[in-house]
């Protein structure tokens, strides 16, 4: 209700609705046709500010990258005999995702199924009672030791250094010697409390394949107006680079391709044009007797797909799929 409110007003605005799911909010705004989608997001994002201290705590989100429903151009899993689904999905995460995302015309690059690696903290409520500390303060310790912090500067004559400390918890022992409290003068460790080990961040979903079990996948999103076909052969280029330098015996591959929608289109668009010109050509010299003739007023079917091409590209605008839709 906060961010619908603070929303209403945004000029040339034609619609705001919302849609509640377990654990997500989709709020979509339509603007008028013609609205630069830059100045739109803007305007979203001027409002989207405001809102920062009213949220309830732990909300986290924002804007969908600049796509269309229609943005979805290459999909692919990762397969690897010997990585478990959580090694896969990291994999993705912190590898293939960071280079697909600098590909010109790539909006974003959604990774789906798989498990989130993570730290998990379990308390133990007796040993807990026993040194007399709370859950809140045990949240609190750990977000207040998992973050580096300038430490001011130290000056040497002429000389300057500038000082930080490192505290972002990398490995399981950083998250055990973490200090909670203190107790007859002896420090009292989140290992001492609790039980810290690997596991998955909450999921609410999964992605099979083939109905052979879960697999990870990645989604690529052409960013809007973009050359969808472009997009993918840069997708394609990219994951020929990357694919030497993964793991032994990881594949990347590919179940959904854009780039072979658009071929069948324009082919089919193609063959269209042809059969319509040699049918024309066929009737015009049996009724008229003229192969002359006939090969003039055929010859209108291509120069006024030509001619309406050249307009179109004059005018900055696509052939996409759904403008061929209608000849496929």
């Amino acid at each position: 209700m906060p961010i619908e409110v603070e929303m209403l007003g945004i000029p040339k605005t034609k619609i705001l609705r919302s849609v509640t799911k377990y654990g997500l909010v989709d709020v979509t705004i339509e603007f008028e046709d013609g609205v630069d989608i830059y100045w739109a997001r803007q305007q979203v994002s001027e409002r989207l500010g405001g809102l920062t201290d009213s949220l309830p705590e732990g909300i986290s989100g924002g804007m969908a990258p600049i796509t269309t429903p229609l943005g979805e151009v290459y999909m692919f899993t990762v397969e690897a005999d010997a990585m478990s689904l959580a090694e896969r999905r990291s994999l993705l995460d912190w590898v293939i995702r960071p280079v697909l995302r600098t590909v010109p015309g790539v909006a974003d690059v959604n990774a789906l199924g798989g498990v989130v690696r993570a730290f998990e903290v379990v308390p133990d409520a007796q040993k807990m009672a026993a040194s007399g500390v709370t859950v809140s303060q045990l949240k609190e310790a750990i977000h207040a030791n998992n973050r580096n912090d300038g430490a001011g500067r130290l000056s040497e004559g002429d000389e300057v250094l500038l000082v930080r400390s490192e505290g972002s918890i990398t490995s399981l022992a950083d998250l055990r010697e973490v200090v909670v409290t203190t107790k007859d003068d002896a420090p009292v460790r989140i290992g001492d409390l609790a039980e810290v080990r690997i596991g998955t961040v909450t999921r609410y979903g999964v992605v099979t394949k083939s109905g052979q079990g879960e697999a990870v996948q990645g989604l690529v999103l052409g960013l809007a107006g973009a050359n969808a076909q472009a997009v993918v052969e840069g997708v394609k280029k990219k994951l020929d680079e990357l694919r030497p330098t993964l793991p032994k015996g990881v594949r990347i591959e590919t179940f959904y391709d854009r780039a072979s929608l658009v071929s069948k289109a324009v082919n089919t668009v193609s063959t269209a044009l042809l059969e319509a010109t040699l049918i024309v050509i066929v009737l015009l010299g049996v009724f008229l007797g003229n192969l002359r003739a006939a090969l003039t007023v055929a010859l209108v079917l291509p120069l006024a797909a030509l001619i309406t091409f050249i307009l179109m590209r004059g005018f900055g605008m696509s052939a996409n799929l759904m403008s061929l839709g209608g000849p496929t």
